[in-house]
């Protein structure tokens, strides 16, 4: 077990991508606070499939959108588990509208949520790290982060300046023996794109542009790579960005 004595807090737990990398980390031995914004049913399901499975769990809601919220999950995460070590910064929003129709309501849902959450939330997270010698902090960003696409101006945007965020975070946290990387992954299958995968030549498109063939991955194939940055194994890794995206940046 590659995470066995660590807490671990996963946002956007209870579905997808987090729900996959949550479930992940309770077989690698961490204890890991599964996140909801809204849907704390939800983030309980995940959490007791964890328990279920031997490992340990609790679920937490929290609007990371807001400072305040940040500052509240931190403590109630030490307040349940008596630390944390790591922190998978997976919560994020895609509102699809073209330049013309993209509203100041668009861009902050998807600016505060995408960008300033992950900042503030890994700021209440630090001088718990700093106090125990060090920790791991996972971005969660996307290839969308890297270039950009039609309809997705904001989202781009955000994605973008959280891989930044995490080069920048890196050059000051590098000494305290926190580690601050990104995980950038590629098409994947989630609720969020359940709409437009409806359309088979959506995914048959998406398919064309990678040389795996491969048009939406399974979001498990994401935990691996987010095991390796959570574990002692990235130890002499910062500001890095790992692409898990059947070769689509290829």
């Amino acid at each position: 077990m590659k995470l066995k004595g660590k807490v671990a807090i996963v946002t956007g737990g209870s579905r997808g991508i987090g729900a996959c990398i949550a479930r992940r980390f309770g077989a690698e031995g961490a204890s890991v606070a599964v996140v909801a914004h809204t849907k704390l049913d939800k983030a309980r399901a995940v959490a007791d499939e964890i328990e279920a499975a031997g490992g340990a769990a609790k679920p937490f809601q929290a609007d990371i959108a807001k400072i305040a919220e940040c500052e509240r999950l931190a403590a109630a995460a030490v307040e349940a588990f008596g630390t944390v070590d790591i922190l998978v910064n997976n919560a994020a929003i895609f509102l699809a509208a073209p330049v013309a129709e993209t509203t100041e309501e668009i861009w902050d849902r998807q600016m505060d949520l995408n960008l300033k959450g992950p900042f503030f939330l890994a700021k209440a997270v630090v001088p718990i790290m700093k106090e125990k010698g060090g920790g791991k902090i996972i971005n969660i960003s996307s290839i969308a982060g890297l270039r950009g696409f039609p309809r997705s101006s904001a989202y781009c945007a955000s994605k973008g300046g959280l891989a930044n965020l995490t080069k920048a975070m890196c050059l000051e946290l590098a000494k305290d023996r926190i580690n601050v990387n990104s995980l950038s992954p590629g098409n994947i299958e989630t609720d969020m794109n359940a709409p437009f995968r409806a359309d088979p030549a959506y995914d048959k498109y998406q398919a064309s542009l990678t040389p795996s063939g491969v048009g939406h991955m399974d979001p498990n194939e994401l935990t691996g790579a987010a095991v390796f940055l959570a574990s002692s194994d990235s130890d002499s890794m910062h500001g890095a960005d790992v692409l898990v995206d059947g070769g689509w940046a290829a």
